[in-house]
């Protein structure tokens, strides 16, 4: 049982998909129940697998593998297996995922037509988030990245706001693009070591006795090449991070996205990018990587500062966390540009803290728009009077934004800029500036928000429900535990760092 255990997580969507297949579509509180229960087994099965990890152990865990297919191609075949595992990298982002599309599909329940094919695209959604953390091989991952993203276009195009069809095609045009790159990366990749398991072409890349780093071996792989590879993930997982110049699709999908849409987006979906850059393009070109941290570490600076300065003129709340979320992933791309230990772990650190810190503020702002029907900034006001529970939340959760102590954003800020400070001082120092203006334009957000006189019409706005109050709390006591005991994270994540640090020379 244990050792399909991922398979369990992987898989377990499906039966909900199964369920709603045969329910009326007209049974609205029905489907909507079952899209929520949907999300609940790989939810507990996910803190199953959680206790189930070896602290001490190295390399993958939890590995599932089976024969898949077969591909002939000229005189031989490529078999094709079905390889899933997690470490410390990818676990935290099965939980993470597993976390947010369960509170995703309850901030669903305002969904308002065709309730039915939301939830089976919402949960062969989730099951192309999991099986992207999960993958061992390239085919997998390449697959199950595609399944998460193509749901998402549906979602953002059928139950999107006013303008969804061209935030939609913005969304499909840019991510199709970095799929696209990323498959010729991949097809690369076989052609040059002939085999599609991340471990191997790991091994067969780093190993010097390797035909592929003999000098006179007719199978080398130049460094040209392996730069241009290394680029090429850049740019393909660039986009879906995403990092200043890649960044636009996403403006205008949390502009017209539905508000679960957006969380699932901010929360886990940009987080691929991250992962992908972290387990490929470090992992497969440490060297190259190495070479080009310093461009990876002006990356995250202008991201960190442009999403900063841009979010502190945003007339909307919605476009404050959009610039905001560019701005924190460009922490992610600091601490990668770190290339050492501490740097990595507040890179892992801030993925998973951006990614509760991110879904609770943007249901925050779906909880607000739900009553006022307006996320624009200067039309709000006074909440805290009518919504004190709700006013409250919010501010909390900017204070987690902006790194209070005690909470996740501080100690995975301090990892990142602590690893960058060994690396690259000035730019370590530089990129401390947008942590000061992430305070500025939280607090103008949040406080122009909830604070002032309170407009009539908001008077008799409703405070938190219980149906709200719950991933409030759930989002909320996960940001709050992370803070005040990072070992949670830390500790998991200390294994699979010291096979990754020592190939970098960090």
């Amino acid at each position: 049982m244990i050792e399909k255990l991922l398979t369990l997580i992987l898989l377990s969507p499906l039966l909900g998909i199964l369920v709603l297949a045969f329910t009326p579509r007209y049974r609205a509180g029905t489907v909507k129940l079952i899209g929520i229960l949907a999300t609940l087994i790989p939810l507990l099965l996910s803190f199953v697998m959680y206790v189930q990890f070896d602290l001490n152990a190295e390399g993958m865990q939890l590995v599932h593998r089976a024969d898949w297919f077969q591909i002939p191609i000229q005189d031989s075949v490529v078999k094709i297996a079905y390889e899933v595992g997690v470490d410390g990298l990818s676990m935290p982002m099965v939980l993470l995922a597993s976390v947010i599309a369960t509170l995703g599909a309850v901030a669903s329940i305002a969904i308002q037509k065709r309730w039915k094919e939301y939830f089976i695209l919402y949960l062969i959604m989730e099951i192309g988030l999991l099986g992207v953390f999960m993958s061992l091989n390239l085919f997998m991952f390449f697959i199950f990245f595609e399944l998460a993203l193509i749901p998402m276009f549906f979602l953002i195009a059928i139950w999107g706001y006013l303008d969804r069809e061209k935030a939609a095609m913005k969304f499909l045009i840019y991510n199709g693009v970095g799929s696209g790159i990323l498959l010729i990366t991949f097809v690369a990749l076989f052609i040059k070591t002939g085999s599609l398991n991340m471990a191997e072409i790991m091994t067969r890349l780093s190993d010097p006795m390797s035909p592929f780093n003999l000098p006179d071996s007719p199978y080398l792989i130049s460094e040209g090449l392996r730069t241009g590879l290394f680029l090429a993930l850049l740019i393909a997982f660039g986009i879906k991070m995403p990092f200043v110049p890649l960044h636009t699709w996403m403006l205008k999908s949390y502009q017209e996205s539905p508000i679960p849409m957006i969380m699932i987006s901010s929360g886990v979906m940009i987080k691929m990018g991250a992962y992908g850059l972290i387990r490929l393009g470090v992992g497969f070109f440490p060297q190259q990587a190495v070479e080009l941290a310093q461009w990876i570490g002006v990356l995250g600076l202008v991201s960190i500062l442009y999403g900063a300065v841009l979010a502190l003129v945003q007339k909307d709340l919605k476009m404050v966390l959009a610039y905001s979320s560019v701005s924190h992933m460009g922490i992610v791309l600091l601490g990668i540009a770190s290339m050492n230990a501490t740097g990595f772990q507040g890179a892992i650190f801030q993925m998973v803290s951006h990614g509760l810190v991110a879904a609770l503020l943007i249901f925050m702002v779906g909880v607000i728009y739900e009553r006022t029907k307006t996320t624009v900034i200067s039309e709000l006001g006074g909440l805290a009077k009518s919504a004190p529970f709700i006013s409250g939340v919010l501010l909390t959760a900017a204070l987690a934004s902006l790194g209070l102590p005690g909470m996740s954003g501080f100690i995975s800020e301090f990892q990142a800029f602590l690893g960058l400070f060994r690396a690259e001082p000035v730019l370590a120092a530089i990129g401390t500036l947008g942590i000061i203006l992430t305070a500025v334009y939280m607090l103008r957000a949040v406080l122009a928000t909830t604070f002032g006189p309170t407009p009539e019409k908001w008077q008799d706005v409703v405070d938190a429900r219980p149906v709200e109050v719950i991933p409030m709390a759930v989002l909320l006591g996960f940001v709050i535990l992370i803070g005040i005991y990072p070992a949670v994270l830390g500790d998991v994540v200390q294994g699979t760092l010291q096979n990754l640090v020592p190939r970098i020379g960090g």
